[in-house]
């Protein structure tokens, strides 16, 4: 049987399991529409959180980073990992004994103001739609390639299929879903990369492939091989970091912090029966995510290993099948500056922008591109990252079975988050801002509508980012972890750890520290792009990681107009008492 069939098979499937789980777990209440209703096993639980959290851009896009910025891209493992071990210890048991179904929900009643609810909502959307333009972007590239259509075509294919879910089963059709998706997910990230490691080093683990040898008669480890082919080559060395170390101190902060205020993160954890339950979930969850979290920087490095391989000093004309494929896709490009038809591979870029294809084809019959060639750079191949994990199993020559699965694995990743996060969105807009502040006197029908409705609206807003995105996957997921971390970060921690902190000083935090983080995000992303360098940054800190001066913004202000305005009412701090103190611990507890 042809990839092809076998590609068309595992998605038909996989969509077939998901699609009946939503259908037979459909949400009858908001209540199972919001939260599943609160009765979720922790292991399930954890399963669910795992997949919700593993986006295209852990499974589609850390690894592409990894493998072609070696040691910078550490900080996305460090951070992305650190932050559900803050989340689990931090905030996940208390928000869980507050009992509410959403994070403004939470700010909202902590800060005693319809006005810190509208903030929180606000700070909430901006976070989500950022990083569900991410998520669509994973689902185009993956069904313009294993689909054979446009990657527009496959974005709007993904939009159909999360609606059908997410707005017919809400959180309980969607964490039934996802624990079927985190199978098919961890599955297909870890079996190609079993293939890839023994291929590359004879061992079949590949957290211990990383450190072996290469078993080409070299007698080199794979760490020190890329070191030596990468330099030669004219890059920097594959475990040689370019970032300042301020700058990697602050993306890796940016990114847990900003983890710890993810709200489709948080609101699973209002899921499980009781507190105790949100740490073992967490704990569970954190185990089926350092699966794929270890496995990422091996995979990462055997990727960038057969590429060079497979493509550097290649003729065009022999170049390999799957070179070809992703070429028709526009994800990579070739220009032959030097008309010799082979293929080099060296530092720099090939092309000035992000090429634009023409419909006409070079003397070696490549696609050709409209974007002029970068005369400074010697390198002539164009290739879109978040295609490594992708095409590795290709470029490996795996079986297509195992192709096929990866496919599977991708859509499932994409797919999963970006239900979660459309869940969210809608939850915030009907029961935050109708239910809560504007309509009070709105049924549950109508409140079950109106979120239906505002999930549906998500979505098409959702489709037009991953069609125009603005960068690669993962980036654009690292943009809303700062936004999380400069704004919703602080009002949830001192609204559990400060009795003193009142609504003035939340909603002045919370405020300032989004503006300031989105402000400088948009004015070196889309103001002026060519001014993003160390040079013109503040402190020397990148837009990745200014998400924490956000954060320590926000802490100030908060603190500062706290200490200026009236202190919180006595009911609160009693609130904030009992969210503290365990179940069955007695008055003598509180004081």
């Amino acid at each position: 049987m042809d990839t092809q069939t076998l590609i068309y098979i595992f998605v038909g499937i996989s969509f077939s399991l998901y699609i009946g789980i939503a259908i037979w777990s459909r949400a009858g209440s908001t209540k199972e529409f919001y939260v599943a209703g609160g009765g979720v096993n922790p292991v399930v639980n954890g399963m669910a959180t795992a997949a919700d959290w593993m986006s295209a851009a852990s499974f589609i896009s850390m690894a592409g980073i990894i493998a072609f910025s070696g040691y910078d891209g550490s900080v996305y493992l460090m951070g992305w990992t650190g932050g559900y071990v803050l989340l689990a210890l931090l905030l996940a048991p208390y928000l869980r004994k507050f009992g509410q179904f959403t994070v403004p929900d939470f700010i909202g009643t902590r800060y005693y103001s319809k006005a810190a609810r509208v903030v929180a909502v606000i700070c909430l959307i901006f976070i989500s739609f950022t990083y569900i333009a991410g998520q669509m972007r994973g689902v185009g590239i993956v069904f313009s390639r294993f689909l054979d259509v446009p990657i527009t075509m496959g974005v709007i294919i993904g939009m159909a299929i999360v609606f059908f879910y997410a707005v017919l089963g809400g959180m309980k059709g969607i964490t039934y879903t996802q624990v079927a998706q985190y199978c098919v997910l961890i599955f297909a990230y870890m079996v190609p990369a079993f293939f890839i490691s023994f291929l590359v080093t004879g061992n079949p683990i590949p957290q211990l492939g990383l450190g072996s040898t290469v078993n080409d008669g070299s007698g080199l480890y794979v760490l020190q091989k890329l070191d030596l082919v990468l330099q030669d080559m004219g890059f920097g060395a594959y475990t040689d970091g370019s970032k300042s170390m301020i700058d990697v101190f602050c993306i890796t902060a940016a990114l847990m912090v900003g983890t710890a205020g993810l709200p489709h993160v948080i609101v699973r954890f209002f899921t499980v029966p009781k507190a105790s339950d949100a740490r073992k979930s967490a704990g569970w969850a954190l185990i089926f995510i350092a699966l794929l979290y270890t496995t990422a920087p091996a995979v990462g490095a055997f990727a960038r290993i057969n590429f060079i391989e497979t493509v550097d000093q290649t003729e065009y004309a022999k170049a390999p099948a799957w070179f070809k494929n992703w070429e028709n896709n526009d994800l990579i490009a070739f220009y032959d500056k030097n008309d010799d038809g082979v293929m080099q591979l060296s530092s720099g870029d090939a092309f000035k922008g992000s090429p634009s294809y023409a419909d006409t084809t070079g003397t070696a019959g490549q696609r050709m591109v409209t974007n002029p060639p970068n005369e400074e750079s010697t390198n002539e191949v164009y290739v879109d990252r978040d295609i490594m994990v992708l095409a590795n199993p290709e470029i490996a020559n795996l079986p297509g079975w195992v192709i096929a699965l990866v496919a599977a694995g991708g859509l499932a990743a994409a797919l999963s988050t970006a239900a979660g996060l459309l869940l969210v969105i809608s939850s915030s807009i009907s029961h935050d801002l109708l239910k809560s502040t504007f309509r009070p006197q709105i049924t549950e029908k109508g409140e079950l509508l109106a979120a239906r409705i505002a999930a549906t609206a998500a979505i098409v807003v959702a489709g037009y980012l991953g069609i125009y995105p603005p960068g690669w996957v993962a980036q654009v997921v690292a943009f809303a972890f700062g936004l999380a971390a400069a704004s919703l970060f602080p009002a949830i921690f001192m609204g559990i750890f400060s009795k003193s902190m009142n609504k003035e000083g939340a909603i002045a935090g919370m405020v300032s520290g989004l503006v300031f983080t989105f402000s400088y995000i948009a004015y070196f992303k889309l103001v002026a792009p060519d001014a993003n360098v160390a040079a013109n940054w503040l402190f020397g800190i990148s837009p990745e990681g200014i998400g924490v001066v956000g954060m320590i913004i926000n802490f100030a202000i908060a603190i500062a107009v706290s200490k200026m305005t009236d202190s919180p009412p006595v009911e609160v701090r009693k609130l904030i008492d009992s969210i503290r103190v365990p179940r069955g611990a007695g008055d003598a507890a509180t004081h």
